[in-house]
């Protein structure tokens, strides 16, 4: 009984002392991670840092003075109910938790990568708010579920770290669009206001500069950046289907010049649908319905999909 008594007490002793030698960043533990620690960053500010939206309020488009046309939103239509989430307002938050009737979501936006994703808030059986963990992959945002504490990756759409690693996000149907394009489809839409319980100067971009700089403000793979035909923030619509994976760059979509066109990967045909005087894209499979796609800079794409096609105009 004694030495059972004996091997117990060593045992407990050594689990603790993992506990405390497991690697962990902001608060979170990354001792299963999926993808390697060292590449896990902090972006600067701590756990909730940036504060997610957590009771958006909504105005009609009537109202929306603060929102000009050619401003970028994240849209999305439910059960006929539409809303806008102005880019504007999504730089300081990056996430809204939001729902529309008995559908739960959350409304991500990274600005480093210019990713705009909106996934289902029932993950794995259960309901969860997501926060702003304040950790960067790829200088991809990592997004954590108050449930579990599990990081999730944007643009991976799945758990990469915590009791949750490898559960994939359940992704919505989302438009990157402009809000005179948005309220010109949806008249009705519904649009985020900037009375977000924050002070923040909505009016103001964070990020000013960026988006046309090809410099980073954190390291991600050199092949997604040292590319000679396109710029590493150029902006393009990427599909993951499986193992079809394939990008389009918005400046080959011009090129096309098509409203309307069909592409074909690995034997199955895709529909996509440009508007060049919005700058906006939709992939449709051959029935018609709207396949969840991210919306984001090239380099961004590439780091998380080395492999993947890209389309070009021959």
């Amino acid at each position: 009984m004694r030495q059972l008594t004996i091997v117990c007490c060593i045992s407990f002793f050594l689990s603790a002392c993992n506990a405390q030698n497991a690697p962990s960043k902001n608060g979170f533990d990354l001792s299963n991670t999926s993808i390697s620690v060292d590449e896990i960053l902090s972006g600067g500010p701590g756990k909730d840092g940036i504060p997610a939206i957590d009771n958006p309020i909504f105005v009609t488009q009537d109202q929306a003075d603060f929102v000009k046309d050619k401003d970028r939103v994240l849209a999305l239509e439910i059960d006929g109910v539409a809303k806008a989430y102005p880019i504007n307002i999504l730089n300081w938050h990056e996430i809204v938790n939001d729902r529309i009737g008995d559908h739960y979501f959350a409304v991500t936006y990274c600005p480093l990568c210019g990713t705009g994703a909106v996934f289902s808030a029932d993950i794995a059986g259960e309901r969860s708010r997501f926060g702003v963990s304040g950790l960067l992959y790829n200088s991809d945002v990592l997004l954590y579920d108050n449930k579990t504490k599990s990081l999730f990756s944007q643009i991976l759409s799945k758990a990469v770290s915590g009791p949750l690693v490898g559960e994939k996000l359940k992704a919505l149907a989302s438009t990157h669009t402009t809000w005179g394009g948005w309220k010109e489809q949806h008249p009705n839409t519904l649009v985020l206001s900037t009375d977000t319980g924050y002070s923040r100067d909505y009016t103001k971009n964070p990020y000013a500069g960026y988006g046309a700089s090809r410099s980073l403000y954190f390291p991600a793979p050199s092949k997604s950046i040292n590319a000679d035909r396109f710029h590493p923030k150029e902006t393009v619509i990427g599909l993951v289907d499986g193992e079809r994976i394939k990008a389009y760059p918005f400046s080959e979509l011009d090129k096309n010049d098509k409203v309307q066109f069909t592409d074909t990967i690995n034997g199955k045909r895709y529909i996509l649908e440009w508007d060049s005087a919005n700058k906006s894209a939709q992939i449709k499979n051959q029935k018609g319905g709207v396949i969840p796609t991210i919306q984001g800079f090239y380099f961004a794409w590439m780091a998380f999909y080395p492999d993947s096609k890209i389309y070009l105009v021959q």
